[in-house]
């Protein structure tokens, strides 16, 4: 079974970057796919980020394009978001999800074929 614990989140002030921590266990293929998602009051969820387990390749959403980055430390399980130039906007909760395995070289970001999700952490973007 698949469990999965996001941390990292916490109050920053704008402009500030901030790093999302992903730990997964109970993976038992390498075709695996890894994404962040996030989901503001009263909207809907929106996905920012992928890495796919078998090639390391990644996406990242056109509208944080730039400001986000995804990686991971294999040794540890872990899969980061790490957040650049954080605004007002960005305050959400984030959610780190495993998707249906992937057999292609680039994953792509979709909550549709999202089979655990974490219990995401809250980021607040205030002065």
């Amino acid at each position: 079974q698949v469990h999965i614990v996001e941390s990292g989140g916490r109050l920053v002030q704008p402009g500030e970057s901030l790093r999302l921590s992903c730990i997964v266990s109970g993976l038992t293929s390498e075709y695996w796919e890894i994404g962040w998602f996030r989901q503001a009051p009263g909207k809907e969820r929106e996905g920012l980020s992928c890495l796919t387990g078998h090639t390391g390749l990644t996406r990242i959403a056109d509208s944080i394009e730039g400001r986000v980055s995804i990686s991971r430390d294999s040794a540890k399980n872990m899969v980061y978001l790490e957040m650049y130039n954080l605004k007002p906007g960005d305050t959400s909760i984030y959610y780190c999800a495993v998707e249906s395995p992937f057999y292609g070289a680039r994953c792509y970001i979709d909550q549709q074929r999202v089979n655990s999700w974490g219990q995401g952490t809250q980021v607040t973007v205030s002065a």
